[in-house]
């Protein structure tokens, strides 16, 4: 592994920001440390960077252990929620900084500088000042000046969140496209799951000072380890149990029950496409229906539980207080005495040997 955090720990008073997290990075990805508001996260980020000393426990880059090397001399690149940048420089005076702290040859200087312009697409704006620019072009010039110092890792903290929507999710796509083409090994704090699915290899899930789970967006959404991974990816329904849902009377008593949206069919009772399935289905209501844009969201109110799935906008209408047939194909399971549990799927008996994603 390029980056490694090996057991460590470190409290703040009574509050434990980490509780001997264990991870490694391989070299040239981008890694997302994701999780909700005063999770530890940021805490995590700044032990790896240096501002922050730990109380047990080793990080590790490159094979050594950095633990008693000051952040100036660690070789990081490291990207402030708030961009940081000075406000009396220039941005090519701003991106160039930490080659003048290096004491760079000034004709390299200028040569890596320009280049980094070129790359974050501010041609004709070097001689502006960091508030002559729009908050994109400020993130921009705070990656550029993170990064011209060839460093070893680059550390985010939150990049995009004092970013409007729309701007957001175009630097994503542009801030993934240069982490591609400068081939840095990339760390980012961030609690938007959808800001992580998209730029990262691998994602670290952290929650109340632990690491819940790490691993590619896709494994971790499709194989959650434990409840909390199971609510906080993607959107779900929590049940007690799945008392009279046919076709999961085998469910052990004390088992939680995680539902979500993909694992609920909602069709017409007149459509012949689920015909053969409807000895599997329950009659549900639709409570009520949300517009997502490219979708509908709706909330059905199936054997006294509410129950959430999605309809596509080319299927036929639906309207609130319309009865609908439901088919529940699968759930999570985990075990509340045993939270560490790892997240057990279990189809719904009655429709072995259907493929659901067929139909």
């Amino acid at each position: 592994m390029y980056v490694e955090m090996r057991k460590i720990c470190k409290k703040f008073g009574d509050y434990e920001a980490a509780k001997s997290i264990d991870f490694g990075i391989e070299k040239g990805k981008m890694a997302a440390l994701l999780g909700p508001s005063g999770s530890g996260k940021t805490t995590i980020l700044r032990i790896l960077a240096g501002l922050e000393k730990q109380d047990s426990g080793d990080v590790i880059i490159e094979g050594r252990v950095v633990n008693d090397i000051p952040a100036s001399k660690r070789g990081i690149g490291f990207v402030f929620q708030n961009y940081a940048l000075f406000r009396y420089m220039t941005v090519y005076d701003n991106i160039a900084f930490g080659l003048k702290v290096q004491k760079a040859d000034k004709h390299q200087m200028k040569e890596r500088v320009n280049e980094m312009i070129s790359l974050i697409g501010l041609e004709g704006l070097e001689k502006r000042y960091p508030d002559q620019l729009s908050g994109g072009q400020r993130q921009r010039v705070a990656f550029a000046r993170a990064i011209v110092p060839n460093p070893q890792l680059l550390l985010l903290d939150e990049p995009f969140a004092a970013i409007d929507a729309k701007v957001r999710k175009e630097l994503r796509a542009w801030l993934k496209e240069m982490i591609e083409k400068v081939g840095i090994t990339s760390i980012f704090v961030t609690h938007d799951q959808d800001e992580a699915v998209e730029l990262a290899d691998d994602i670290i899930i952290i929650n109340e000072g632990n690491l819940e789970q790490m691993g590619s967006p896709v494994s971790i959404y499709k194989h959650p380890e434990t409840p909390f991974v199971a609510h906080f990816i993607g959107t779900s329904n929590t049940l007690d149990n799945l008392s009279g849902f046919k076709g999961f009377e085998g469910i052990e008593a004390g088992k939680k029950v995680i539902i979500r949206p993909e694992f609920v069919e909602v069709f017409k009772n007149d459509n012949q496409r689920f015909k053969n399935l409807m000895d599997a289905t329950e009659e549900g209501i639709i409570k009520k229906i949300a517009f997502r844009g490219s979708y509908l969201e709706l909330t059905m109110l199936v054997n006294g539980v509410l129950l959430t799935t999605t309809r596509s906008l080319e299927r036929r209408s639906v309207s609130v207080g319309e009865k609908m047939r439901v088919l529940l194909h699968r759930v999570y399971l985990f075990d509340d005495t045993n939270a560490e549990m790892r997240a057990e799927i279990y189809k719904n008996e009655l429709l072995k040997g259907v493929d659901i994603e067929m139909l």
